[in-house]
């Protein structure tokens, strides 16, 4: 009975996961079909290509643009089938473009996480296990600093400072960990920023709870009771929304690879922005939703296994 009961809602959540990505890729598809211009002919009419109309609409049929509706049950087709076009810009395959850049951006998002993970962790017990009131005040609003800093100027100012200040880590050259060091810091602090407010606000709901005291009077530390009951009991709100901002990784690439020129899906995002490349940016965009949605439904896994209370609830 357990065994249905937990195969239901994991169908149930895939199914909703499923239509996540149809709604993503149906929005991103129609809004990339009202920007203005062609990018077709953009880059095609160019009279010193001497391309004929004809051979031009030849191309136009190879990019499937043709009628709206079947343009769209082909592009979706095609996504299924994981066949998502060629690119625009350069002729190549879409997959091909996106199997270069996608792991230049994994090792970026990733290190940029547990980085994140780390800040906010050290944020919230530090300013939970501080006794002095100016101190907590001081800690807690660290996050809303962090988050308001622009990534790109936040960017700007480490290279400015780390490189040519103090010459710690070369602009160009260097070790892959040098070169990785200063975009990972630039991307980790403001994603670091509410994961260490929800833990803080989690570990003073937790603290409230009539248990603490209890366990407080049979002799425990205070860092005892934050480490073991108070922390256990406050990362299920902060892990619901460090999966979200995993989502945020991909959108905060685009200005950090940027910034920092390297080679990933953000570099990638933004020549096919300048270029009008729409089965790239289409491909990026889905690819974004793809890994928010898988998250999120792993999360949503994870829920009743961390927490006992939510799996008899079930």
């Amino acid at each position: 009975m357990e065994v249905a009961a937990v195969t239901r809602h994991l169908l149930s959540r895939a199914g909703q996961a499923a239509l996540v990505l149809w709604a993503a890729f149906t929005a991103s598809y129609v809004l990339l079909q009202l920007l203005p211009g062609d990018s077709i002919l953009i880059k095609f009419q160019n009279p010193e290509l001497g391309l004929s109309p004809q051979q031009i609409a030849e191309i136009r049929a190879h990019y499937a643009a043709g009628s709206p509706l079947a343009d769209y049950v082909s592009t979706l087709a095609g996504f299924l089938t994981g066949r998502l076009g060629y690119s625009i810009d350069t002729g190549a395959p879409v997959v091909e473009r996106l199997a270069e850049a996608l792991p230049e951006t994994a090792r970026l998002a990733s290190a940029a996480f547990l980085l994140a993970v780390l800040i906010a962790v050290a944020i919230a017990f530090a300013a939970s296990y501080s006794r002095t009131s100016w101190l907590r005040g001081a800690l807690l609003s660290v996050p809303s600093l962090f988050i308001s800093v622009p990534a790109f100027w936040l960017g700007i100012l480490l290279i400015q400072i780390f490189s040519f200040r103090l010459k710690l880590v070369p602009v160009i050259g260097g070790s892959e960990l040098q070169q990785l060091v200063l975009p990972v810091l630039t991307l980790a602090v403001p994603i670091s920023a509410p994961i260490a407010q929800v833990l803080a606000r989690a570990i003073d709901h937790v603290y409230a709870q009539p248990f603490v005291p209890v366990v407080e009077a049979k002799g425990a530390t205070r860092w005892w009771v934050l480490w073991r009951h108070v922390a256990r009991n406050a990362v299920l709100p902060t892990l619901t929304v460090a999966g979200l901002t995993l989502g945020e990784l991909i959108a905060g690439s685009v200005v950090t690879e940027t910034v920092f020129g390297r080679a990933g899906l953000g570099r990638l995002t933004e020549q096919a922005v300048n270029a009008q490349d729409t089965p790239v940016m289409l491909a990026v965009v889905v690819l974004a939703a793809a890994v928010f949605v898988l998250v999120s439904l792993i999360v949503d896994v994870l829920f009743p296994i961390l927490d006992p209370r939510l799996k008899a609830a079930a």
